[in-house]
């Protein structure tokens, strides 16, 4: 490991992130709200960290290496979170402690959208708009994002973009160099939230509104302006199934945006075998959900339907916003929703949680060790797309998943100790590993009430699902250091 070499890309990196706390200060300007001092105290400590780290080595001109790639693309995200608690810890609204901060800087990042905050409705306006511009930023990975800007820096970026993309299979890529793909992946995530922001609008938010919600829905992020979440406009059918559309949209493989953007066509999507595994998950989930909901009179056939498929589509593609309050239905359904949240949507996505391909790996390779029960001998391949799996694959999302059981149950454990109650420490723990955001027990409404210390386990928890476990996992093993 060359810290020279990492401490560059972290001083660019923490230069670049000091560039979006400008925006809000605009804001604060624009509403006169009084919080302008706050973001340009924390825009200046940023700014001048990021240039004290990259100046005493700005001639180094060497490439990083895997190794050096894990290391930043972890320390990172906890370096970032960090200093994009600033405004928070400064500002004398919402009045945070350190960990609240650190706890919605990180969650906004992470794309978690667990909340801390309440009287969001109250709230000076440049806030709300840094909580939800955390997560469009989170939302296609700062790392990605400054991908684009590296390599004419004479620094290459393939590590990072491997450790970073979510989904088992890392190496393939939308364009032949890596710019070019971070690039794509950028101009493909702006035009979906450019059009997400004027459907909001056209349906009836506020300009502020639609831009902050926007922010949230293509980043599968669930910060909402409201306490009542989307709620707020549950009245409005139109916003909600806007909604319900581009949290669909954003929780695809990006990669299939980008060939439908290049080939003008949408013939491909339903040829991808995890598209098609997703859509009837969601479908057979909504129905059931709805149907259930209308037999216990909660709703209207109607406003089953919409608020049914509306908590599938959000809890499953982990953006995690509400139209109602799902804590309180019946029975089943909220631990159902969770489980769908922790398999998540599709890789390469916006989306946490395990990833539709390896849900769908795993039950294919189940079914054939069934089938190998009663044909010892034969040969079944796994298939995705028509193509065979290799074993290496199988075995590294068997490898995932046990990693991710291990860790969820050791967590929730520690969450528990530190005198969490059971419902609360274990929805919470699988709500943050996942990146969903809503919790049962005393998280059903936010996370103000859990404890400080457990809120760093949940932190942790959080940053290992945005890194997808192994990548943050992999510093602690002997290996790693080993020269």
């Amino acid at each position: 490991m060359r810290i020279a070499v990492i401490a560059r890309v972290f001083g660019i990196l923490l230069t670049v992130f000091s560039l979006t706390l400008l925006p809000p200060i605009g804001v604060s300007l624009w509403y006169e709200d009084g919080t302008h001092s706050a973001f340009v105290a924390a825009f200046v400590i940023t700014l001048l960290t990021g240039l004290f780290m990259w100046l005493p080595v700005h001639d180094l001109r060497e490439d990083l290496r895997t190794r050096d790639g894990f290391v930043v693309t972890s320390l990172f995200w906890l370096l970032l979170g960090s200093f994009g608690a600033l405004p928070f810890i400064i500002s004398p609204q919402p009045d945070l402690s350190v960990t609240d901060s650190i706890f919605e800087s990180i969650s906004g990042l992470t794309t978690t959208g667990a909340t801390v905050i309440t009287g969001l409705d109250s709230l000076p306006p440049a806030i709300l708009y840094y909580r939800q511009q955390l997560q469009w930023f989170g939302g296609i990975g700062v790392i990605v994002i400054a991908l684009a800007i590296l390599p004419m820096l004479g620094i290459g970026g393939m590590q990072l973009y491997k450790a970073e993309i979510p989904g088992p299979v890392k190496d393939t890529k939308l364009t032949p160099r890596i710019a070019e793909t971070a690039r794509a992946l950028i101009v493909i995530y702006i035009i979906l939230t450019i059009l997400c922001g004027i459907g909001y609008w056209w349906a009836g938010m506020t300009v502020f509104d639609a831009i902050g919600h926007a922010y949230s829905t293509v980043a599968n992020g669930g910060f909402s302006t409201h306490d009542a979440s989307m709620g707020f406009y549950a009245h409005n059918r139109a916003i909600m199934i806007i909604c319900i559309v581009f949290m669909f949209t954003a929780a695809i493989n990006f990669g299939l945006h980008f060939f439908a953007f290049r080939n003008k066509t949408l013939r491909h999507y339903w040829r991808d075998s995890e598209f098609r595994f997703y859509v009837m998950l969601i479908l057979g989930a909504g129905l059931l959900i709805s149907c259930y909901l209308w037999i216990l009179n909660i709703f209207s056939p109607g406003n089953s339907l919409l608020h049914g498929f509306f908590q599938v589509v959000s809890i499953s593609t982990t953006a995690g916003f509400a139209s109602e309050n799902f804590s309180a239905w019946p029975v089943f359904l909220p631990y159902v929703l969770l489980l769908l949240g922790i398999l998540g949507a599709c890789a390469g996505s916006t989306s946490g949680g395990i990833k539709a391909v390896r849900g769908m790996l795993i039950m294919k390779s189940g079914m054939r060790e069934l089938n190998r029960l009663v044909h010892p001998n034969a040969v079944i391949p796994i298939k995705i797309n028509r193509k065979i799996v290799p074993d290496r694959v199988t075995d590294a999302v068997w490898g995932f998943f046990a990693v991710y059981v291990s860790s969820f149950f050791i967590l929730a454990i520690i969450v528990i100790a530190t005198g969490e109650d059971f419902v609360t420490s274990v929805t919470t723990v699988a709500s943050c590993l996942s990146n969903i955001g809503p919790a049962l027990g005393e998280a059903a409404a936010h996370y103000g009430a859990v404890n400080e210390v457990a809120k760093w386990f949940l932190i942790l928890a959080m940053l290992m699902g945005r890194l997808e476990i192994f990548t943050l996992l992999v510093l602690l093993t002997p290996a790693f250091w080993r020269h």
